[in-house]
C-alpha cells in the first residue's frame, strides 16, 4: 500500500494540537511521578527494585516523547515502548503509567501516520517483539518452576499461569489501541475530505454566483442597446427630415416631429418597464409586465417605413403557438435589423421583412438593400442578435448580399424550445 495522497490525508497538525500533547505529555509525567514514588514505598520489586531516582528519570523519558507523538508518532512508539520494557526489566517502581504511555503512543501511529503501510509495519514489530518478551518470560517461568511450586491437582504453575494471563491481556491491550488507532485515522480522512468538498462547493458557489452576475448585466445591456439604439436611431432619422423640410413643407415636418415624439415616449415606455422589471425582487408577487410579441413586427415595419425606408412585411405559413421568450427575441432582432439597415443602407435602401411558420420551427428573415459593407465588423447588435438566438436554442445567419445590403435570418425549432422550456 503507497502513501495516501494528500486530500486523503488527515487533518493537518496546528497549534491546538501541539498544546494538547504538551499537556497530555505533563500529565503522564506527573502520573508516572506519584506512580513511581507510590510503588517504591510499596516495595514493587521488592529486593530487586531499582533506586527511587533511576524511576523519576524513567518518568521522564516515558512522557517527554509523547509532546510529539503526532509529528513523529513511529519514532516515539519505538522510544516510549523500549523505555518500559527497560524498566521491567531492571524492575523500575512504575507500571501502571508506563502502561497507558505505551498504549497512547501506539494508538498515535494509527492515527497520525500517513503511510498506512509503515504504520501498520511498525506496530506488527512492536507486538512481535512484546510477545518474543512474553514467550521468553513463560520460558523462565517454566524452566525455574518446581513440583512443590504446583499444588496439588493443579496442571499448571502460578508463575505459568500468569504469564498466560499476561499474554490474554496484552492481546486485547494491543488490538484496542490497533483498532482505535485506524478508527481515528479514518475519521480524520473523512473529516479532510468533507472540509476540502464543502470548499469545494463555496468556490462552486461563488463562480456560479460571479456567471450569473455576469449573465444578468449581459441581459440588462443587452435590453438597454435594443430599446435605446432603435428609438434613438429612429428619432434621428425622423428629426432629420424635419430639420430638411421645415421651411419647403411645414405639414411634413410637423409629421416627423410627431413621430420623434411617439419615438421618445416609446422609448421611455419600455425603458420604464425594464427598469421596473430589474427593481421587482424575485420574490415579489408583483403582476407580470407585458412582454412583446410577433405582432410587434408589423409595427416595426410601419415606423420604418415613415422613417425613410420602404419595409415590407410577408407572413409564410400558418401562424402557430411560439413560446413568449422566442417572440420577444425575434421581435427585438427583427428591431435591430431594421435599426441596421436605416443606418447604413443609405437613402436608396428598402427593406423586406418575411415571418415562416414551419411545422417544427419559426424563422425571421430581414433583407435589405443598400450600400455594399466592404467589411463587417460585429458590434453590440449582431452580438445582442447572436446571444438571443442562442438563448432561444436557434441560430443565425448573418449575410452580406452581392449586390449591396445584408440579410438576417434568424430560425428557432419550436420542438427543441418546448421540450426545454
Amino acid at each position: 500500500m503507497s502513501p495516501l495522497p494528500p486530500p486523503l490525508r488527515p487533518l493537518p497538525l496546528g497549534r491546538r494540537e501541539q498544546r494538547v500533547d504538551l499537556v497530555i505529555a505533563a500529565g503522564v509525567f506527573v502520573l508516572a511521578l506519584v506512580s513511581v514514588a507510590l510503588s517504591a514505598i510499596g516495595g514493587l520489586w521488592g529486593a530487586a527494585q531499582a533506586p527511587l531516582a533511576v524511576g523519576i528519570a524513567y518518568a521522564a523519558v516515558l512522557a517527554a516523547p509523547l509532546a510529539l507523538r503526532r509529528r513523529w508518532p513511529g519514532i516515539v512508539t519505538a522510544i516510549v515502548s523500549a523505555a518500559y520494557f527497560v524498566a521491567v526489566t531492571a524492575h523500575i517502581p512504575e507500571v501502571l503509567v508506563g502502561n497507558i504511555a505505551v498504549f497512547l503512543a501506539f494508538y498515535s501511529i494509527g492515527a497520525w501516520t500517513p503511510n498506512r503501510r509503515r504504520a501498520n509495519l511498525v506496530r506488527a514489530a512492536i507486538v512481535v517483539a512484546m510477545f518474543a518478551w512474553l514467550v521468553v518470560s513463560m520460558f523462565e517461568a517454566a524452566t525455574t518452576a518446581t513440583s512443590a511450586d504446583v499444588p496439588h491437582g493443579v496442571a499448571l504453575s502460578p508463575a505459568i499461569a500468569q504469564v498466560l494471563l499476561s499474554v490474554l491481556i496484552n492481546v486485547l491491550y494491543f488490538g484496542a489501541a490497533w483498532g482505535f488507532g485506524d478508527r481515528a485515522w479514518t475519521a480524520g480522512v473523512q473529516r479532510r475530505a468533507l472540509e476540502e468538498r464543502t470548499a469545494e462547493l463555496e468556490r462552486e458557489r461563488e463562480v456560479t454566483a460571479s456567471q450569473a452576475v455576469a449573465l444578468e448585466r449581459v441581459r440588462i445591456a443587452r435590453e438597454l442597446h435594443d430599446v435605446v439604439a432603435h428609438h434613438v436611431s429612429l428619432m434621428g432619422v425622423q428629426a432629420g427630415v424635419a430639420r430638411t423640410v421645415m421651411a419647403s413643407d411645414p405639414a411634413l415636418a410637423t409629421t416627423s416631429l410627431t413621430q420623434v415624439e411617439g419615438s421618445a415616449r416609446s422609448a421611455l415606455t419600455e425603458l420604464r418597464q425594464l427598469l421596473e422589471t430589474l427593481r421587482t425582487s424575485p420574490d415579489a408577487d408583483a403582476a407580470p409586465q407585458p412582454s412583446l410579441s410577433l405582432d410587434a413586427i408589423e409595427t416595426l415595419v410601419t415606423d420604418a417605413a415613415a422613417a425613410g425606408l420602404p419595409t415590407t412585411l410577408t407572413t409564410v405559413g400558418a401562424p402557430c403557438e411560439v413560446p413568449d421568450l422566442v417572440q420577444v427575441n425575434l421581435v427585438r432582432i427583427a428591431q435591430e435589423a431594421l435599426t441596421n439597415a436605416r443606418r447604413h443602407g443609405g437613402h436608396d435602401a428598402t427593406a423586406d421583412v418575411r415571418l415562416r411558420f414551419e411545422a417544427d420551427a419559426v424563422e425571421l428573415e430581414v433583407a435589405n438593400t443598400g450600400r455594399v459593407a466592404a467589411s463587417v465588423t460585429p458590434g453590440l447588435g449582431m452580438v445582442g442578435m447572436r446571444e438571443r438566438v442562442t438563448v432561444s436554442g436557434g441560430t443565425l445567419e448573418l449575410i452580406p448580399r452581392t449586390g449591396g445590403g445584408f440579410i438576417v435570418r434568424a430560425r428557432v425549432p419550436l420542438a427543441r424550445v418546448e421540450q426545454t422550456s
